[in-house]
């Protein structure tokens, strides 16, 4: 992918809501901290919250909720092969995620007078809905020579995943702050030695 490729908009709102969908339903570590994926009411409202506004608006149920972490581990499982360096793996995964939604490409009138494609599952359920998006956001990416804007922070004692929707295609961490985290130990590092 050149610095200049973009991600249209649609694609960027639906590759962040499954990077924070994977960040907030999967285990791991967050700077450091350890990360608990939250349960009973509080993954049901941390479901809608993360997906509000992105697509349409429907209200998951407790098992909808429940049922989206199988495909937020699925999608993390993809970061960490192209993190690896696993493009095959990658799209092997995303090809299976794509045949277990049954993905259906759809082109859904966006309101300003134009179309969006979507894709759908095999009936407009919360969870089908949602596994066909995340599956065809990540197929798009990666069949679109982007999939190296996708990767696990490579900050020690992080495992968030990231997209990088910067012009130069050089992240490698979640956040500024691991970032920060990982230049402050570099700099005491040459300290100490210097």
């Amino acid at each position: 992918m050149t610095s200049e490729m973009r991600f249209n908009s649609h694609i960027e709102r639906l590759l962040t809501t499954t990077v924070r969908l994977v960040n907030v339903l999967t285990p791991g570590l967050d700077g450091g901290r350890p990360v608990t994926p939250p349960t009973g009411p509080a993954l049901r409202e941390v479901v809608a919250e993360t997906v509000l506004g992105v697509g349409r608006d429907f209200s998951p149920s407790a098992a909808d909720a429940r049922a989206l972490r199988t495909s937020a581990a699925e999608a993390r499982e993809v970061f960490a092969a192209l993190t690896d360096g696993a493009a095959d793996r990658a799209a092997a995964l995303v090809n299976a995620m794509l045949r277990s939604s049954d993905a259906r490409p759809q082109l859904d009138a966006n309101g300003n007078g134009g179309h969006t494609l979507h894709f759908h599952g095999p009936d407009d359920s919360f969870v089908r809905g949602w596994a066909a998006g995340i599956a065809a956001g990540l197929a798009m990416a990666i069949g679109g020579d982007a999939g190296s804007r996708l990767g696990l922070c490579s900050a020690p004692n992080c495992d968030r995943a990231y997209v990088d929707l910067s012009r130069n295609s050089h992240r490698r961490f979640c956040s500024t702050r691991c970032q920060n985290r990982v230049k402050t130990a570099a700099y005491r590092a040459r300290a100490t030695v210097g």
